[in-house]
């Protein structure tokens, strides 16, 4: 049922008056080839396409936003395509997360000056899932997710390859001499052979999870493979129902509620999810008033068994398996008595409606909850002298020896400092040292970069290790995995505990507890943190001079502090609009 009359759509205060300004915008309009038939009185669709030639996971949306566009003219909307900042994964350097919060003020800036009603936004790549949704939440308009799909399973010499994982784990058989040069470049051919993003279920494949989960896709759309012909039908079903949604005004506000945010948080841990999805769903939710905190989530980990055996944290499938065996509906259908199935989507209906007929093909890939892969959730977040504000691991993604563990730590204050030890085998390292990476957060990093899977030393990998107890306040790839500590809070570079830690110190994780500590007596602790000295800032201009001064902790999401809800005007647009 429609609720807006036309002379209610938010493009018409930019079309309808009979004023010079109206005139000024239908006149543009006509010179770029329209009639007035073609965009009065019909909802005015922004699609907005984070495409580029660089971005590798979105390499189909040049073609995939025509489908769109579809979909919107045959629902009687009119699609204006909107190029966006393509925070790509691969080439971006220092990381694409100094970015992230580019795109989501982009965003809203986008949406808020420009006569939509209404947007459906094409991402996936890793950052472009969080960095949209926040700037359309803070936007208001009714929004649609459009998750670019996960690409082919790799393939080399007869074995299936998962992006980013296989390329850890090949790099130390590189490292320890065990793989040839023509084997290498074969691996590096065949690790990645199609449009979308990692097939793994790094940070990509979780964050368009959690936007299926919060009900901002069109249901199980996360799942769909980039190149099958389902994606591009998809595509077209987007752009009907933004068209609809609009008519109803279906606002994301009504959408996000802590329901909703609860069910992502849920889903995600049930799927093995990234690390990255701490520091995303804190945002987005903090975005839409929402307070989901560091404890929240670790209390729904313990609590939620993984049951997508998909790697990294599972063992043997990738995501089209996923989608074969039934895809997100089908994992949220086996879960479903922990999610609350009343929350409204972005369809008109509740998720548990959404849900209805969803079935498992394959209880190998998409386990029972009495055959779980892991008893408990993907993450834990840990507190102690070393993390007053948190710290994140992935504790089915690591060997369990691991989840108690002391050992002397051996720092290291920069990443090329890091680096150029690491390949020095010479280095006096043992498998029970703690590696330490620090000033590597959010500031630190610059822009918190995927350090934080600090490499095995290249002295232990020729003796045939291939683990050990890693801790920084960096981020890790969500392909990743190992015994690694991320996210610690507050960072090093801002004088967290992280920074008072000299190497030989002993270092106690406990999991089970939910611990890290340093084993250093406080009076030596105050005595350090006398003596600190603050770094010089990273930036003195641009944009990364406003990141460093406005970013907050990973705790908080690492949103810009005047960007969340409480900050500011917060109902309806200035008069200026």
């Amino acid at each position: 049922m429609t609720h807006k009359a036309p002379k209610d759509l938010r493009s018409a205060r930019w079309f309808a008056p009979d004023d010079l300004r109206s005139f000024g915008h239908r006149s543009r309009m006509m010179q770029l080839g329209y009639s007035e038939e073609d965009f009065r009185d019909k909802p005015v669709i922004g699609v907005l396409n984070t495409w580029s030639e660089l971005n590798t996971c979105h390499s189909h949306f040049k073609e995939r936003v025509q489908d769109v566009k579809r979909g919107v003219f045959q629902a009687g909307g009119f699609p204006v395509e909107m190029p966006s900042l393509s925070v790509d994964e691969s080439f971006t350097k220092p990381t694409s997360m100094l970015y992230r919060n580019m795109l989501a003020m982009e965003t809203e800036e986008m949406i808020r000056s420009h006569p939509l009603d209404g947007v459906v936004l094409m991402g996936g790549c890793d950052k472009t899932t969080p960095g949209l949704v926040m700037g359309a939440i803070s936007a208001g308009v009714p929004m649609v997710y459009l998750p670019a799909g996960p690409m082919l399973r790799g393939n080399y010499a007869g074995k299936i390859l998962g992006s980013g994982s296989d390329a850890w784990k090949y790099w130390d058989e590189r490292r320890a001499g065990n793989i040839s040069d023509d084997e290498w470049l074969g691996i590096q051919g065949g690790i990645a052979r199609s449009a979308g993003t990692c097939m793994t279920m790094g940070t990509a494949s979780t964050m368009t999870a959690i936007a299926d989960a919060m009900g901002l896709t069109l249901p199980g759309a996360s799942s769909i493979p980039a190149v099958d012909a389902g994606h591009q039908r998809m595509g077209a079903d987007c752009g009907r129902r933004i068209v609809e949604m609009v008519w109803e005004d279906l606002t994301p506000d009504r959408i996000i509620t802590d329901a909703a945010c609860r069910n992502a948080a849920v889903v995600a841990m049930a799927t093995g999810c990234s690390t990255n999805a701490v520091v995303h769903l804190i945002a987005m939710a903090r975005r839409a008033g929402v307070e989901l905190s560091l404890d929240d989530l670790d209390a729904l980990g313990r609590v939620t068994p993984l049951i997508a055996n998909v790697r990294p944290s599972g063992r043997d499938y990738l995501m089209e398996d996923f989608f074969y065996a039934g895809g997100l509906r089908a994992l949220m259908k086996q879960i479903e008595d922990r999610l609350d199935l009343t929350a409204l989507t972005i369809t008109g209906k509740t998720l548990g409606e959404n849900l209805e007929g969803a079935v498992v093909y394959n209880d190998d890939v998409i386990r029972p909850l009495s055959n779980p892969v892991y008893e408990e959730g993907s993450l834990a977040v840990l507190r102690g002298n070393l993390c007053p504000d948190g710290a994140v691991i992935k504790p089915a993604a690591c060997d369990p020896k691991f989840h108690f563990h002391e050992g002397p730590a051996l720092v290291f204050d920069s990443y090329p400092e890091m680096k150029a030890a690491i390949d020095d085998e010479t280095l006096e390292v043992t498998p029970d040292h703690v590696l330490v990476l620090r000033n590597a957060g959010p500031q630190g990093g610059p822009g918190f970069p995927e350090w934080g899977m600090l490499p095995i030393p290249k002295a232990l990998i020729k003796q045939g290790h291939r683990d050990m107890l890693r801790i920084s306040d960096a981020r890790m790839s969500g392909t990743s995995y190992g015994a690694c500590v991320l996210h610690v809070a507050p960072e090093s570079y801002v004088g967290g505990p992280l920074a008072l830690l000299k190497t030989g110190d002993i270092v106690r994780l406990d999991l089970a507890n939910r611990r890290l500590d340093m084993l250093v007596e406080e009076v030596e602790l105050e005595a350090r943190r006398a003596a600190w000295q603050a770094p010089v800032p990273r930036f003195e201009r641009g944009y990364g001079y406003l990141f460093q001064r406005h970013v907050t902790q990973a705790d908080k999401g690492c949103d810009f502090d005047f960007l969340q809800s409480d900050f500011g005007r917060t109902a309806g647009e200035p008069d200026i609009y």
